[in-house]
């Protein structure tokens, strides 16, 4: 079990290798490959999580990995994983593979394509990870690299700004971090633990003060803002969130479900992984702040949505709104908050992985995305009576994205609630405006889509085929399944998570 994270981490740059050395020509051998990798990567996912012990909650050392990489600066290639961290590794494994067949119709330059999704792959998983700070850093860089060029060749007409805007966002982000990771490097005196992400835990820096211009202010509160900022964009968090629309829309299907159902996931993880239990004290202080901004999220990207009429904007913009009952978990700071916040960033990735999903399959059939065009006339319409095998997959994610009880979205989301509730009571209140208004923008989308007299158009399109079908089935199953039984991913994430309650419970 020593190497099972090696295996992870690497098999995807492994399947990158192999692909990028098949002969010109040879799409379906390289497809065949792509996927290849991404199920055995996934199946190595499914490994780890029946060898994980629920009831450890830290990083489970028969899985840890440390070398030593860049002895000067005391940098290890230092690799775990804990309640944490797993079930967005699962979550990455199964979307990975779930993509690859998603993108099988991919014509355009299919090498690269699906060499560059591997490589996206294997950044992700890093991320998740990595133990040693500046390892999370590199990871969390080079992910930009593949996702840059997978929006602005694949992507739609306005790709090229999608990409630049997503790349400035996020890269800003990341500058500010950096700043974040030099300043803990020299303010722990340069020692071996410097980059230890573990051993910076546990709020030593409480006392620690820095001068900027001139005045002195408090080391944890500036640099608490600086990863704070970093995680934040990548959430994102309003008002940082206008990267995300243009990308999601320009970027083609598969790029747009790992976006939203795992790269978003990377900001709230740096709030767990990094910023919470770094910088606890200034955490607690801000947890206000934190929670303000979710609830800004909730209603002002639920608004957005409604007010859309591109199908796929709508579900980027809906993204925006359910992250901010994510950054509530976090603001909560209790058992039941926290739990149902790392809940909701898996229950999410599946619900609006199988929305884009679903929308690449009509947007293959139709090339367009409208709900109602510009010139005002329907773009979809009386889809219900023509693709049944559609209406029927497309009605369990939305009602999943809803948060219906009986599926995924719903308990993650009650969680929050309960969690939130006595600490932040007006907030809490306001929120659940978010849900339904939630409610009302996807109802009526469905309405105007599925219901009423067919557009013309509309006739002629196919139903599901077999492959469409195959790679929503493992998706279905999950948000029902978790929906009625959540226990298995409770269970797998109670312990850590309470740990790092406890830990911000100390400072309150």
């Amino acid at each position: 079990m020593h190497g099972l994270l090696n295996w992870i981490l690497w098999l995807p740059i492994i399947g990158m290798v192999v692909l990028l050395c098949l002969p010109k020509g040879k799409d379906q051998a390289v497809r065949v490959t792509a996927l290849v990798t991404t199920l055995l990567t996934f199946l190595l996912t499914l490994v780890l999580y029946m060898n994980f012990d629920t009831t450890i909650p830290g990083m489970q050392e028969q899985f840890s990995i440390k070398y030593q990489w860049i002895k000067f600066f005391n940098i290890h290639y230092s690799l775990g994983v804990d309640g944490i961290s797993l079930p967005m590794i699962i979550l990455t494994g199964l979307l990975f593979f779930i993509c690859i067949l998603s993108s099988w119709t991919i014509t355009k330059y299919v090498k690269a394509y699906f060499a560059l999704l591997l490589m996206l792959e294997s950044s992700v998983f890093g991320v998740f990870m990595a133990l040693d700070f500046f390892l999370f850093y590199v990871y969390w860089e080079v992910m930009l690299l593949p996702m840059f060029f997978l929006i602005g060749i694949w992507g739609g007409e306005n790709r090229e700004y999608a990409a630049i805007k997503f790349f400035l966002y996020t890269f800003f982000g990341s500058i500010v971090m950096l700043v974040g990771i030099i300043a803990l490097y020299y303010a722990t005196g340069k020692g071996v633990d410097s980059f230890n992400i573990l051993a910076l835990q546990g709020g030593h820096f409480v006392e620690n003060t820095i001068s900027v211009f001139g005045s002195t202010f408090s080391f944890e509160r500036i640099f608490f803002w600086a990863m704070f900022l970093g995680f934040a964009i990548k959430v994102p968090s309003f008002p940082f969130h206008t990267w995300l629309p243009h990308a999601h829309v320009q970027a083609p299907t598969a790029v747009s479900v790992i976006l939203a159902g795992v790269l978003l996931k990377m900001g709230t993880y740096g709030f767990l992984r990094i910023a919470f239990p770094i910088f606890p004290s200034a955490a607690v202080e801000y947890s206000t702040v934190i929670a303000i901004l979710g609830v800004v999220s909730v209603l002002y990207g639920a608004f957005c949505a409604m007010a859309q009429a591109d199908v796929k904007k709508l579900v980027a913009y809906s993204s925006v709104s359910h992250m901010g009952f994510v950054m509530l978990g976090l603001a909560s700071m209790t058992t039941a908050g926290m739990n149902g916040a790392v809940l909701q960033m898996f229950n999410h990735g599946t619900s609006t992985a199988m929305m884009f999903l679903m929308i690449g399959v009509l947007y293959e059939r139709s090339h367009h995305r409208w709900i109602v065009r510009p010139d005002g006339t329907k773009g979809y319409g009386g889809l219900y009576a023509h693709m049944p095998k559609y209406t029927t997959i497309f009605i369990i994610g939305m009602f999943a994205s809803l948060g219906l009880p009986g599926l995924s979205g719903f308990i993650s989301e009650a969680l929050i609630f309960l969690g939130i509730f006595k600490k932040f009571t007006t907030i809490t209140v306001i929120a659940v405006l978010g849900l339904l208004i939630g409610a009302a923008y996807l109802l009526w989308m469905f309405k105007r889509m599925f219901f009423g007299e067919a557009v013309e158009e509309v006739k002629s399109y196919t139903d599901m085929n077999a492959r469409e079908i195959f790679y929503m089935i493992p998706l279905c199953v999950a948000v029902i399944v978790f929906g009625i039984y959540p226990s298995p991913l409770l269970n797998m994430m109670k312990e850590s998570v309470g740990s790092l309650v406890s830990l911000l419970g100390s400072f309150q």
